[in-house]
């Protein structure tokens, strides 16, 4: 079983003072998930919703990386061609430094026009565009000399990792060839073996090593309660907004193992995506699904109220993975 704390800070009406205080207790929560000894913390790209879906993930990972110790950071995924790749290089080199290489960093195309007509960014040239800046982040990471307009220049400092920390994200054959032609580990946002089996192929002919870094066969977007039938009637708007917030975005040809098509709340737990389970339902699962199943808790989802966001923490820490902790000890040599 795999878990991971996920992040992407969306507030229907955007209030400041709200936001505020949600930002702050997604600090504070991943100082929680990182004593209790989850694994992961997952942060969010968009730009320009009407919700305030997350717009900077670097920024708010440097502030996870300081207020945590152990816990992997993982940008999922970072719109590469919206951003200058030399000022990205700077900023994840020094996240590299002060986290002490504790996060990774899947490269995304992004899939809404909108936001590259916001960012001054060509449309339709985000794949040329994409080639482009990953060829000058690695550049920069490596501590290569970058051509910028006749100059040459070069990103300092250097980072404590020499091998660069990214994945190229996408599920379509044009990613799994990126990821290949640049040498990178190839993250697609759902079990595709079709596409997995490709890259891998592409890797054996240009003689470089393939990693594939995909999410297992089931994918539970969890919300934690003692009383789920309740959580859902009162909760259950706050999830449906986020599913077809993220749906509305998405094109044909996109795959994702969190895509819902449900437009209901109740369509939307009997989908099964999102899942409000008590914590010994959640105990019952891993041991039945094991290493084919990722936990991952969303506590914020869609405006979450914050007090019921703190009491899914605590039940996940508290009841899930301490008692999880307590059965491994019970069974050591």
């Amino acid at each position: 079983m795999s878990n991971a704390l996920r992040f992407n800070m969306t507030l229907p009406g955007l209030d400041p003072a709200d936001m505020s205080s949600r930002y702050r207790a997604a600090l504070e929560m991943g100082q929680l998930a990182d004593r209790a000894g989850m694994q992961s913390i997952s942060i969010d790209e968009h730009h320009g919703s009407d919700d305030g879906w997350m717009p900077s993930p670097m920024l708010l990972a440097a502030m996870m990386a300081a207020r945590t110790e152990r816990i992997e950071i993982h940008l999922q995924a970072l719109l590469l061609p919206l951003h200058d790749p030399l000022r990205v290089a700077e900023d994840l080199i020094s996240l590299d430094l002060v986290s002490g290489g504790r996060f990774k960093v899947t490269l995304g195309v992004g899939y809404r026009p909108s936001e590259y007509l916001a960012h001054g960014k060509d449309w339709e040239r985000r794949g040329a565009l994409m080639d482009s800046c990953v060829a000058d982040l690695l550049a920069a990471w490596r501590g290569q000399p970058i051509d910028r307009g006749g100059a040459t220049v070069h990103v300092t400092p250097r980072p404590l990792r020499a091998e660069p920390p990214f994945l190229i994200g996408g599920s379509s054959p044009v990613s799994a060839r990126r990821a290949a032609r640049f040498g990178l580990a190839l993250g697609p946002p759902a079990k595709l073996p079709e596409l997995e089996d490709h890259y891998r192929r592409l890797c054996a002919e240009l003689g470089v090593e393939a990693v594939v870094d995909s999410p297992p066969p089931v994918v539970s977007l969890l919300f934690v309660s003692e009383d789920p039938e309740r959580a859902w009637h009162d909760l259950g708007a706050y999830l449906l907004h986020e599913a077809t917030t993220y749906a509305s975005w998405q094109t044909a040809d996109i795959q994702s193992s969190v895509h819902s098509y449900s437009f209901t709340a109740s369509d939307l737990k009997a989908e099964g995506i999102y899942e409000i389970l008590t914590p010994d339902e959640v105990l019952a699962k891993s041991d039945k699904l094991g290493d084919d199943v990722r936990w991952v808790l969303h506590p914020l989802c869609g405006g979450m109220p914050l007090d019921a966001a703190w009491e899914c923490v605590h039940l996940f820490v508290d009841r899930v993975l301490a008692r999880q902790g307590e059965r491994g000890a019970g069974t050591a040599v």
